[in-house]
Order: structure tokens, then C-alpha cells, then sequence
């Protein structure tokens, strides 16, 4: 069929015979030594960013509470008091304890809750009581008159029986009917007056509003404490799973793809059938008929596993799953058979390269560092802020919110003008440069993750597409292959293109930190009435989203030719992207379906560890009860462990994907180079050639076997072009 040359021209030059090529060049030269060079230096900048966060930090700052001095309870000097008291509690009814965190009254590590109740006038005249008060004193009052003990504020005025709350002292409120007690008391005596114990309820409150956020991190670190082995266990059976099915690829390609597919089908399909199961059984059950919006949000998941909304849900998002995983099996059906030809040819790849199957636990190692690294880094510059002190009233003064000394304040023309004030450690913060820059550096910390994850996963990739790429180009297989071809890829990669894949890595680090920077402006605009910001705002998520994965699609291509040909990085890419256009049909037909086959087979193990998980955690099972940790939430392991079997899963079919894609690349290019004859012999196996040529044969006009052989490099490129694709991954 004749082709305009100006529209051949558009996809580039196909590549031509050269009978040198023996598969991926030995003789090759350092690429992108600029961006080598620059992602040293930031490297360099990151490791010193860790040093002076790990030098300025103190992570206790989020875990422990801090008395009026900022010291930290349960910790150093203060080991043994664990626990917060404050002074007096209705000082916390005050609106700017939600303002400032922090309740206008003295508080104290102590190492127990009081467990009476009892006022400084009562206690000072009985030594046994008085011994037993002073310990929830700032300091020791020695004989010391009761008016100056209060004026300084030595001491509390009086003592409620409490109870530890969020490691602080809360009173020990009951009910009589519907009348309040404290200690089994209407009243109390606060020093002044007699109270009603109703009058604490407001600043207990406020305190526990402040606290709501840190409880439940906190519940969910325990959580983790608690659960932690059993995670692992659960990711280790996940790494099991995952190498059982690799392995039984390698020989048993075809059933297992199949076998994949029928149990996806049906471990989709027991999921409605739980989710109906007991949304009939909660029918009659009390409460069960509120709807998500009335309950709202709850941090303790389990309450929404009460509600036959919920199961609603998770019947109609499994329903839809499965018909659309149905509809495309239906659709697909003939390309799928194809696909498992391809993963046949894969398999033997594999077979001949079998420390690949391995290599993704070296790839989660340097990803386990890269993650660890980021989270303490941020952790410590979050907290390496010093202590601000600052001046609390529980009147109008003029002096309120400003920064204080606690050792001179009550020398200091604050406390002159404002004798009722209080100097008390308000939060975290700093003047100085450093803490001037604190929000650059978590930038910067946030931008080098990116970037070193980023070139962490591209190592990966281009060691493997080394390794299968000198399968495919062996004369004859697996004979002619280096004797550890993995190892020689990984060699060649680190020795001569780290600077190409720090580039690619770079690039798509840039989109990503605009991605999270754009979700921030959006998190801020939520309550904004602007229509065309948010829409706006909207269509950027959306173009940098697609740009991303086209970005992710094209890195990919352009490692595997950086791997065979040892060229720079956009030369690379610019020859990935013509050869593939060039090829577009096959592109679309075949690779992608193979794709979704392995992401069907990342979904079934996902979805067996998943159950396993939901039924040891959550303890609906008997079997488990008594081995199940008791925990807050248990649906804190259970993601945990659905986030990390879907990452071990992709890690190891990550190395059939990249084997499919290596083939498929050094197909298109094999049959531009040769043509099949004797002088210029196709190094693609008889088996892969019939299975990638099967699908375009039946599309074109019936032509003889030989024929279609003898067909020249130029005319098949051009057969498969097609005008437009959305390259998707």
C-alpha cells in the first residue's frame, strides 16, 4: 500500500541492519553527566539537611504531654510522673484554650491522679495529708503561709479525685440521676467556695477538644506496638503468595493466567456475597437503619460495620467491579489468549534469568531507606522548634499572648501589670534562621524523596530491561547469553548512566512536587466560594495527573533503549516514543492487555491477604480470637497490610511487566533491522514471532505465509502506524 514519505517521516527513522549489533553495546560512555553531578550535590544537601534536623529535633514533642516549663512527663528527671495535673481545671473553660492550646493554670508531672479530694487550707493542718499534697505542688513551699503559697502558686487550692485521660488528670465526674457528682459529691470545695461539680464539665471539654487529635494518633501508635509482628507476618505471606505465582508462571504460564482470572472473578464475588450476607443479617439489629451522613466521621471504623449502609456500599462497588472486570474478559477474550502466548515467551525469559525474580527485594530494601530516611527526617524537623512561652490571663490584660521567661516573670513589669497572668509554655517555635528556613527544608526533604524513590524504582528498571534485552538478543539462546546477565546490567547502569537516570527520575519528581503542591492550594480553598479557582485548580490536578503517567510511560521505554544502546536520555526517549509510534497498534493490543493481567493478579493477592487480614484483626472469626492483639482500630493493620501487599505484588510482577516490555520493544526493533533471511535473520524466537505477528495478519488482506515474511522493514512499520493514542499505564 503507498504511504505519503512526509507521514513515514513523522514516526523517525526506522532503525537499519547492522550485523555488529549483538544485543545491549558493551562499548558505552558515561550519559547526562550534568544531572549525575547535580544529583550528588542534592544528595550531599540532603544528607546535611538530616544532620541539622537530627541535631535541632526532639520527637518527644508529639508523643509526650509538657508541664508549664516545657519539660516533657515520664521522661529524663521527670521518668517516674508520667502523668499531667493541671491546677485548676475550669481554667480551661476558657475559649482561648482552643485558641492557643494551652489552659491558662499551672500544671505538673505528677506520677499518679489524685485519688481524693481535699483543699491547701484542710491539708496543711494534717502532716499525713499534707505529705500526700505536695506532691502535686510546682515545688516544695516549705513553711511557707497559705496566702503566699496561693499568690506565687505553689500549690493547687484544692485537690479532685481524677482519673488518667490522654496522660493527663481529669476529674472523676459521675451522675446521680441527672445531676453531676465529682468523687460521689453534688459539690466541692475549690479554696474560695463551695462548687457545683457541673462547673467542671466545660473545662474538660476544651481540654479533651485539644487532645482529640493527639488521642487518636496515638491510639493508632499503640496500635501498631501492638500489631506490628503480625503486619509482618502478613507481608511475609504476601511475599510467598506473590513468589508462588511467579514461580508457577515460569512453567505453568497459560493455566495460571487463567486460574488468575477465575479467582479474581470469585474472591470478588464471595465479597458480595459477605456484604449481603450481613446486610440482611443487620436488618432487625437497633441502629443499624442511621445513615453515614447522620453518624459523620469516627475514628474507630468498626462503629460503621454496625451500619447496613455500609454493606450497601460495599455490595455496589463489588458489583460494579465485577461487571466491569466481566465485560472486559468478554471483550477481551481473544486478545487475552494472545497475552498469554506473550507471557509464555516471558516465562522463558525469566527461566533463563532467574535471579530477576529476586531482584525486587533489593529494590524494596533501597525504597525501605529512601521511606525511613524521609519519615524521621520529617519527624525531626518537625520537631526542632524550641520552646515559646508566652503570657496567659484569665481576664483582660494587655499583656496576654506575649512571649515570656518563666525564670524572671515574676520580677518582670508583665506580671506588675497583670498580677493574675501567668508565664506558661505556650508551643513550639524559633526565631532563628534556621527555624526562619524550617519550611524550605521540609520542602526540600518532601522534593529529594521524590526524586530518590523516583530514581531508586528507574535502577530497577533498567537492570531488568538489561538483563531480559540480552536474552532476547542472543543468536542463540540461552547460550550465548553473559554468564550473570543481571549483575552486568546492574554494573553498566550505576557505572556509566546514573547521571540519565537521575534525569528521568527529576522530571517526573518536578510533576510530582507540583501534584502535592496544587493538592495543598486545594486543601486551603475548600471553604472558598471562588467557582472558577476550584475549577480551575480542578483542570491543573487533572492535565499534571495524565502528564504524570505519560511521563512514568515514556521513562520507562527510555531506560529499556538506554539499557540496549548506551545513548542519553532524551535521545533515548525520542527513540522509544517513535518506535512505538511506529508500532502503535501492537502497542495498544497487546501490551496493555498484558498488563491488565497482571494487575488482575496483583488484585487476587491483594484480595486473599486482604481477607486473611480482616478476619484475624477484626476477630469476627473464633478461630482467631485468641491469638488477635486487642486494638483500638483494626483497621490500622488491616490497611497496612492491604498498602503493603499491593506494593510486594507489584514488585514482583513488576518483573514479568518489564520483561513484556523489554520483548515488545526489542521485537519492533528486530523487525526493522532484519527481515527474516538468511543474510539478515530475526533473533526473536519462532514462538514470539508468531504470537506478535498473529494479531496484525488477521487484520490485513490474505496474503501467503511467505509473503508476509519477505514483507520489508518500512512496509510492516507503516502497516502498524496509527494517528493517535492515549499512552496510559
Amino acid at each position: 500500500m503507498p504511504v505519503e514519505e512526509g507521514a513515514y517521516k513523522n514516526r523517525g527513522e526506522p532503525k537499519k541492519f547492522d550485523p555488529d549489533f549483538k544485543g545491549p553495546i558493551q562499548n558505552r560512555g558515561c550519559t547526562d553527566i550534568i544531572c549525575c553531578i547535580l544529583f550528588m550535590v542534592a544528595i550531599v544537601g540532603y544528607v546535611a539537611v538530616g544532620i541539622l534536623a537530627w541535631s535541632h529535633g526532639d520527637p518527644r514533642k508529639v508523643i509526650y504531654p509538657t508541664d508549664s516549663l516545657g519539660q516533657y512527663c515520664g521522661q529524663g528527671k521527670l521518668e517516674k510522673k508520667p502523668l499531667l495535673f493541671y491546677f485548676n481545671m475550669m481554667k480551661c473553660a476558657s475559649p482561648m484554650v482552643l485558641l492557643e492550646f494551652q489552659c491558662p493554670t499551672p500544671q505538673v508531672c505528677v506520677e499518679k491522679c489524685p485519688d481524693r479530694t481535699s483543699t491547701l487550707l484542710t491539708a496543711i493542718k494534717n502532716p499525713p495529708d499534707w505529705e500526700y499534697y505536695k506532691s502535686y505542688c510546682r515545688e516544695d513551699p516549705g513553711n511557707m503561709p497559705v496566702p503566699q503559697i496561693l499568690q506565687k502558686k505553689l500549690c493547687p487550692a484544692y485537690l479532685i479525685s481524677s482519673k488518667p485521660f490522654l496522660q493527663r488528670c481529669f476529674p472523676s465526674l459521675g451522675k446521680k440521676g441527672e445531676v453531676i457528682t465529682v468523687g460521689d459529691k453534688e459539690t466541692f470545695n475549690d479554696g474560695d467556695k463551695i462548687r457545683d461539680a457541673k462547673d467542671l464539665v466545660a473545662g474538660m471539654n476544651n481540654a479533651t477538644v485539644v487532645m482529640e487529635g493527639r488521642q487518636v494518633a496515638m491510639k493508632i501508635f499503640e496500635d501498631y506496638t501492638k500489631s506490628w509482628y503480625w503486619i509482618l507476618i502478613c507481608l511475609l505471606i504476601a511475599v510467598v503468595l506473590s513468589l508462588i505465582f511467579i514461580v508457577l508462571l515460569r512453567y505453568l504460564a497459560g493455566i495460571m493466567v487463567w486460574v488468575m482470572i477465575l479467582l479474581v472473578v470469585a474472591v470478588v464475588a464471595c465479597g458480595i456475597a459477605y456484604s449481603s450476607f450481613k446486610y440482611v443479617n443487620l436488618k432487625d439489629t437497633v441502629g443499624s437503619n442511621i445513615t453515614l451522613k447522620e453518624l459523620g466521621f469516627q475514628p474507630d471504623f468498626s462503629v460503621y460495620l454496625h451500619i447496613r449502609q455500609t454493606w450497601l456500599a460495599f455490595i455496589i462497588i463489588l458489583a460494579i467491579l465485577e461487571v466491569i472486570i466481566l465485560v472486559l474478559l468478554i471483550f477481551l477474550r481473544n486478545r487475552i489468549r494472545i497475552a498469554v502466548e506473550l507471557m509464555k515467551e516471558a516465562s522463558r525469559a525469566v527461566g533463563c534469568v532467574m535471579s530477576s525474580l529476586f531482584y525486587p527485594i533489593f529494590t524494596f530494601f533501597l525504597l525501605t531507606i529512601v521511606i525511613a530516611y524521609w519519615g524521621i527526617t520529617a519527624v525531626f524537623l518537625s520537631t526542632s522548634s524550641e520552646p515559646v512561652y508566652k503570657v496567659f490571663n484569665e481576664t483582660v490584660c494587655s499583656h496576654t499572648r506575649q512571649t515570656c521567661q518563666p525564670e524572671n516573670f515574676t520580677l518582670s513589669h508583665l506580671k506588675r501589670d497583670c498580677p493574675r497572668s501567668e508565664c506558661l509554655f505556650a508551643f513550639y517555635g524559633g526565631e532563628t534562621p534556621y527555624h526562619k528556613y524550617l519550611i524550605l527544608f521540609q520542602f526540600y526533604n518532601v522534593f529529594l524523596f521524590f526524586w530518590c524513590a523516583n530514581f531508586v524504582t528507574a535502577l530497577g528498571q533498567m537492570t531488568l530491561a538489561g538483563a531480559f534485552a540480552s536474552y532476547y538478543w542472543a543468536p542463540n539462546k540461552p547460550n550465548d547469553m553473559p554468564a550473570y546477565p543481571l549483575c552486568a546490567s546492574l554494573g553498566r547502569s550505576l557505572r556509566y548512566h546514573t547521571g540519565s537516570l537521575a534525569f528521568g527520575s527529576l522530571i517526573l519528581a518536578i510533576v510530582q512536587i507540583i501534584r502535592v503542591l496544587l493538592e495543598y492550594i486545594d486543601h486551603k480553598l475548600k471553604g472558598a466560594e471562588n467557582k472558577f479557582a476550584k475549577f480551575l485548580l480542578c483542570c491543573l490536578k487533572c492535565c499534571f495527573w495524565c502528564l504524570e503517567k505519560f511521563i512514568k510511560f515514556m521513562n520507562r521505554n527510555a531506560y529499556i533503549m538506554v539499557a540496549i544502546y548506551g545513548k542519553n536520555f532524551c535521545r533515548s526517549a525520542s527513540d522509544a516514543f517513535f518506535l512505538l509510534m511506529r508500532n502503535v497498534i501492537r502497542v495498544v493490543v497487546l501490551d496493555k492487555v498484558t498488563d491488565f493481567i497482571l494487575f488482575l493478579g496483583k488484585l487476587l493477592i491483594v484480595g486473599l491477604v486482604g481477607i486473611f487480614a480482616f478476619f484475624f484483626f477484626s476477630g469476627h472469626t473464633d478461630a482467631f480470637k485468641t491469638a488477635a492483639p486487642s486494638l483500638h482500630y483494626y483497621w490500622v493493620p488491616i490497611l497496612t497490610v492491604l498498602v503493603g501487599t499491593y506494593l510486594i505484588a507489584h514488585g514482583f510482577f513488576s518483573v514479568y511487566a518489564m520483561c513484556v516490555d523489554t520483548l515488545f520493544l526489542c521485537f519492533c526493533e528486530d523487525l526493522e533491522r532484519n527481515d527474516g533471511s538468511a543474510a539478515r535473520p530475526y533473533h526473536m524466537t519462532s514462538e514470539l514471532r508468531d504470537i506478535l505477528m498473529k494479531d496484525t495478519d488477521a487484520a490485513r488482506t490474505p496474503t501467503s505465509r511467505d509473503e508476509t515474511m519477505q514483507l520489508t522493514a518500512h512496509e510492516k512499520s507503516v502497516e502498524n502506524c496509527g494517528n493517535i493514542i492515549l499512552f496510559t499505564e
